[in-house]
């Protein structure tokens, strides 16, 4: 693989994978989502060396972070993009507006770019692989990077109306993704909110911006794009895929069990992705406390049989 470059439209046969460039705004909302949580990070270490960093502080970001990590991992990814279960509408929108917590994209342009990762992935037209530019040392240190975060900078941006034509027509998750910008907001400024009122001081509102806003954007940011890259070069691969991807068990618990990626790709609708003994993962016990809870049904748990047919393919 070398590139990723999409095929020019023509206007016949299937939807184009592009569909034009982002406008500008939403450019710069990405330069901002990502940079500055990064500085954030910097900033935030010789603050918390004896002074500058509460136990409020990690509460707020410990709860900030669950909530806007399963938005993504069981809202955004295992609900949206491959609709490993149904939901009833309330947590629809619920997990919508948690996934858009984590300032990952709003929801149609994540499912979009998912989905498309999913239909090439590892190949011509994925928007991420690490591959990308081939498979020599060098080529892989400017794939990782790539795939970890240079791809978000690109303008040009996936086609919703070929890869989520089921969100693009749906009025809730319409209506959210365009309010992507006032739930950034939200996102950042909710925490300094409570850690002012909390602690009754300005300096407790600044300390949670950083901490429970900044600060827990940027190492959701890192986890969640470390699947897009460490999860296609290291790690094991028990189960038969068509591309790449692996496991990497020390990302379980921060990715709430995303990185058990290879059983994900070789099986992309399951509702649990980490199946074997041992293997944590924290979305797919949610999905089962909202199956028993019947705010969702349809639940597509792992079968014996298949995991079996899966695993023994590899052999």
């Amino acid at each position: 693989m070398t590139t990723a470059t999409a095929p020019v439209p023509t206007g016949r046969g299937p939807k184009p994978l592009l569909d034009g460039r982002r406008p500008h705004g939403q450019v710069a909302l990405v330069y901002v989502a990502v940079i500055v949580p990064m500085l954030a990070v910097l900033a935030a270490v010789p603050l918390a060396w004896g002074w500058g960093l509460t136990w409020t502080d990690l509460g707020l970001a410990a709860g900030f972070y669950l909530v806007s990590a399963l938005g993504v991992t069981v809202g955004y990814h295992r609900l949206f993009t491959h609709r490993s279960f149904n939901a009833n509408r309330p947590l629809r929108i619920g997990l919508a507006i948690a996934g858009s917590l984590a300032l990952q994209g709003d929801v149609l342009t994540w499912v979009a770019d998912h989905r498309r990762h999913h239909a090439f992935s590892d190949k011509e037209g994925d928007p991420h692989s690490p591959w990308r530019f081939g498979t020599s040392p060098v080529a892989l240190a400017k794939g990782l990077w790539w795939s970890h975060v240079g791809w978000l900078f690109e303008p040009a941006r996936t086609n919703a109306d070929r890869f989520a034509p089921d969100l693009v027509a749906d009025r809730d998750i319409d209506a959210i993704s365009r309010r992507f910008g006032l739930l950034t907001l939200a996102s950042l400024l909710a925490p300094a909110l409570l850690g002012g009122l909390i602690s009754m001081s300005w300096w407790g509102a600044a300390t949670a911006f950083v901490w429970a806003g900044l600060v827990r954007v940027a190492v959701l940011h890192h986890v969640t794009w470390s699947i897009n890259s460490i999860c296609h070069v290291l790690g094991d691969r028990p189960f038969a895929s068509r591309d790449r991807s692996t496991n990497v068990w020390p990302l379980a618990i921060l990715s709430m069990g995303e990185s058990w990626h290879n059983l994900h790709h070789a099986d992309p609708t399951c509702a649990r992705h980490g199946v074997r003994r041992g293997q944590i993962d924290i979305s797919a016990r949610v999905i089962w406390v909202f199956e028993k809870l019947r705010w969702a049904d349809s639940v597509r748990w792992p079968t014996p049989v298949r995991l079996e047919r899966l695993a023994r393919s590899t052999a």
